[in-house]
């Protein structure tokens, strides 16, 4: 049973500051295209990144409100969804984060990251080489 458990991670605060630090590093990513941040918290905005990128490849009018009720920004909103429309993401299927590790912070020992956006196309793997055993 689930008593008491709740849905993601809570990063040492209530619920509504954890949503509303969360929904502030959503916008900043989307504003910026890259920013430093907490290694974990940067792993808790992720799914909510990746959700708002699929809504703006998705496109359609339902796509859009959620972004915004999700985000609480019109602009931010528009800016995804053009990039979404230009073809940013047309090519890659989730991924759209990357997170680099930059070390530990001075005062705390926290561990500090850079999490962005990612644009490279994205790469086919190349298939595997099959080698024939000669069977004599």
């Amino acid at each position: 049973m689930r008593h008491n458990k709740k849905k993601g991670m809570k990063l040492g605060t209530d619920a509504s500051h954890t949503k509303a630090m969360k929904r502030s590093l959503v916008v900043s990513l989307f504003e910026h295209d890259r920013i430093k941040t907490l290694e974990s918290r940067a792993k808790a905005i992720r799914p909510d990144v990746d959700r708002v990128i699929t809504w703006a490849k998705k496109g359609d009018l339902a796509s859009r409100r959620l972004a915004i009720a999700k985000l609480g920004d019109k602009e931010i909103v528009r800016e995804v969804f053009e990039k979404a429309a230009q073809g940013m993401w047309a090519d890659r299927n989730g991924g759209y984060t990357r997170i680099m590790k930059l070390g530990p912070r001075k005062g705390d020992n926290a561990p500090v990251v850079i999490i962005e956006l990612v644009t490279d196309p994205v790469q086919p793997k190349a298939a595997p080489a099959v080698t024939k055993v000669d069977e004599d």
